[in-house]
């Protein structure tokens, strides 16, 4: 495996580019762009897009759009209907994608000391500017190191309880799927950023980074493998998400909180 993601000095290099959006999804993006800049008007600072379709690896009819969007101020309720309605439109109107997720900030927060490591990262790194000014421009550089593994995926050990609940609240096959997905990718990306200092490098594909993962801990590799096709293709069976609500969560939780700490509750 080849390590990519970071620069000749072992800084991240911004993951995605509008350059790499394949053609069949350029009238989406035009769309997003278009929307998202009528429905929140002077309420926007600007909007990124992160996910598959910035990378250039987005699949037509099963990928989804994913949009950042910083607003001036904190959002409220009025915001999120928007995101809400916003995102539902994008989604019927473009059989290109299942599905559209909007994620709402106040800038002040994504350029906060406390969201530094954490929403700063994330925006600076694995987001594309699509509208405004590049909030990017007042955040750091970043190395894969011990405190962003901390600080991004550090709260693992609070979600599994949740998780069981949610689980235990399902019983159709279109709610396991969804869990199955979620927790999928959760657990993969989790698992890579454990390793990832140690790999010394960055990556967001997901079969990738359960191979990095299993470098280190062999004797989970083979489930991680297993979970990262799962998050590509999500299956419906209550048992494989029983099996990450758990054991792998809880196992991950544990092992992630031994050797990079507890994220401060936010």
């Amino acid at each position: 495996m080849e390590r990519r993601g970071l620069d000749a000095d072992g800084h991240f290099e911004r993951e995605g580019s509008l350059g790499r959006i394949q053609p069949a999804f350029a009238a989406l993006v035009a769309a997003a762009r278009a929307r998202t800049a009528e429905a929140y008007g002077p309420r926007l600072h600007s909007a990124y897009l992160y996910g598959s379709l910035p990378r250039g690896t987005g699949r037509p009819g099963r990928s989804d759009l994913d949009l950042l969007l910083a607003l001036h101020r904190e959002p409220c309720a009025e915001d999120r209907d928007t995101a809400e309605v916003l995102g539902r439109g994008l989604d019927e109107d473009f059989p290109e994608i299942d599905g559209a997720g909007i994620l709402l900030f106040g800038k002040d927060r994504l350029l906060s000391e406390r969201e530094r490591y954490d929403l700063g990262w994330f925006l600076a790194c694995l987001c594309t500017p699509l509208l405004g000014d590049d909030l990017a421009e007042h955040l750091p550089r970043y190395r894969p190191d011990g405190l962003l593994a901390r600080e991004t995926n550090g709260d693992l050990a609070r979600l599994p309880p949740g998780w069981r609940e949610r689980f235990e609240a399902a019983s159709e096959p279109a709610e396991y799927r969804r869990l199955s997905r979620g927790f999928a990718r959760h657990l993969v990306r989790t698992g890579f950023t454990l390793v990832m200092p140690r790999w010394g490098g960055w990556t967001s594909d997901l079969t990738e980074s359960a191979e990095v993962f299993g470098r280190y801990y062999p004797g989970r590799a083979a489930q991680m493998r297993a979970a990262a096709a799962v998050a590509l293709a999500p299956v419906a069976d209550p048992e494989v998400v029983r099996a990450y609500v758990e054991d792998l969560g809880p196992w991950l939780a544990a092992e992630y909180t031994a050797r990079h700490g507890t994220k401060a509750p936010r």
